[in-house]
């Protein structure tokens, strides 16, 4: 079913109000559809209001599993990991790479860069040269003036404007020029204060423009402003992840610690050069990486976007993870290009959010940036482990078993009998689907 007439006036509908045209109008007046979206409104009204002003026009919670990867050796300390997904065997890998690693020093991390980036984008067809001269003679300076109220606060904090350019970029596009500038955000992300710099330093560029001497009458009116933004790729906002051990530390049953070494090297090295294994070898990462990255309250996407930008970055898609032997030891780590807070937005609103946090000690962006690094190196430790020995699919089954087990309706007794029935089979949704009603069948007779 579907509308002939557009809705008007939608959002300003109570949310029982919203429900009850969605099911009029495309669901059929189905009563479950209802039951289904109310039953998840959280019993206490305060919290349900709290969540129904995250977004617009909110109808209902959706529920992900917040799962917890403990024994992480981070840095010297010990860490549980939150995490927020709904894949079946990412904790359980994440843990088991943690486990790994406990007693084996570790995992370590290095702060490579905080700095974020934003741009002015403009178009000026008159001198590159002239723009120039502006910028080095009164812009650069004007423009630092003029958003000194709304850095003051960041400032105090530490933080603030770190860089300005104007950057030619008329060799891509005819007339295009940016104000490139970098800031230090401290423990928010920043990206209202970013973009609130941004738009002043663009009225800013349009008055220096206009009253300036240097720019020739006839070209000031033809600057036009096209956007200011912040960007989401944040090269010089890096965080490194790393684990390294004696290479005889690695010996994995039924295979070397030599032969195991040299598979790993070679699954990375062809993650490095082949883009078709290099985007299911960095997903992986992002399973571990986005994991902790929701239940922290931050931006999956944008951590998302940054991180697919920079396994791009030399023009082929590559792996984010890198591996090498040396003086006998293997080391592993993961560069990542990452902006989170840990002030702002969900951070200071959302229960299991401040809660996740809590749990983690209530850490600094910085130190947040390693714990989620850290996530995803373990994750891709943990996949490359079980592609170059067992194969991937030994752990996904067991947790795609349980899947269907689920949808079946299957009682505890025979999840363990199942587990034990396809200890050496290969599970399929039919072979699961068949055995399990042979064996509701033998019950009754």
């Amino acid at each position: 079913m579907s509308p002939t007439q557009p809705v008007s006036g939608f959002s300003k509908l109570s949310k029982k109000q919203k429900i009850n045209w969605l099911v009029e109008t495309y669901l059929d007046n189905d009563p479950n559809a209802t039951k289904i979206l109310t039953q998840y409104w959280n019993d206490d009204s305060e919290i349900q209001r709290l969540h129904d002003e995250f977004s617009e026009n909110t109808i209902s919670n959706f529920y992900m599993p917040f799962g917890i990867a403990p024994n992480f050796l981070i840095d010297g300390k010990l860490y549980a990991l939150p995490m927020t997904v709904e894949e079946s065997s990412v904790v359980a890998a994440a843990s088991k790479a943690a486990k790994f690693w406990l007693t084996r020093g570790g995992f370590k991390t290095e702060i490579l860069g905080t700095e974020k980036l934003g741009h002015v984008h403009f178009m000026f067809q008159g001198s590159t040269q002239d723009l120039e001269k502006l910028f080095a003679s009164t812009l650069h300076d004007q423009l630092l003036a003029d958003t000194a109220q709304i850095t003051h606060n960041m400032r105090q904090r530490g933080g603030g404007i770190t860089h300005i350019q104007l950057k030619d970029k008329t060799q891509t596009i005819p007339h295009y020029y940016q104000l490139e500038a970098t800031f230090e955000t401290v423990d928010s992300m920043g990206a209202n204060f970013i973009n609130s710099c941004l738009e002043q330093f663009a009225k800013t560029l349009q008055a220096q423009v206009q009253e300036s001497e240097i720019i020739t009458t006839d070209h000031k009116d033809s600057l036009q402003i096209v956007m200011c933004i912040l960007s989401n790729y944040t090269p010089n906002c890096m965080v490194r992840a790393s684990v390294s051990c004696p290479v005889e530390d690695l010996a994995e049953e039924g295979v070397e610690a030599a032969e195991f070494v040299e598979k790993f090297q070679r699954a990375v090295l062809i993650a490095q050069e082949e883009p078709y294994r290099a985007t299911t070898h960095n997903k992986g990462i992002m399973n571990g990486i986005d994991a902790v990255v929701i239940a922290t309250g931050n931006d999956f996407r944008a951590v998302e976007a940054c991180a697919h930008t920079h396994a791009s970055r030399d023009g082929q898609y590559r792996s984010l993870t890198q591996c090498e032997v040396r003086d006998g030891n293997f080391h592993f780590w993961l560069d990542l290009p990452i902006a989170v807070g840990t002030v702002g937005g969900l951070t200071s609103l959302h229960p299991i959010v401040k809660l996740a946090l809590n749990l983690l000690g209530n850490p600094n962006a910085t130190q947040l940036m390693g714990i989620i690094a850290v996530g995803g190196l373990a994750q891709n430790f943990a996949a490359l482990r079980s592609l170059v020995t067992s194969g991937i699919q030994k752990g996904h089954m067991k947790m795609h078993l349980f899947n269907i087990l689920n949808q079946l309706g299957a009682n505890d007794i025979e999840k363990d009998y199942f587990l034990i029935y396809f200890k050496d089979k290969t599970v399929s949704h039919h072979a699961v689907v068949e055995e399990f009603n042979r064996l509701r069948k033998q019950k009754t007779n």
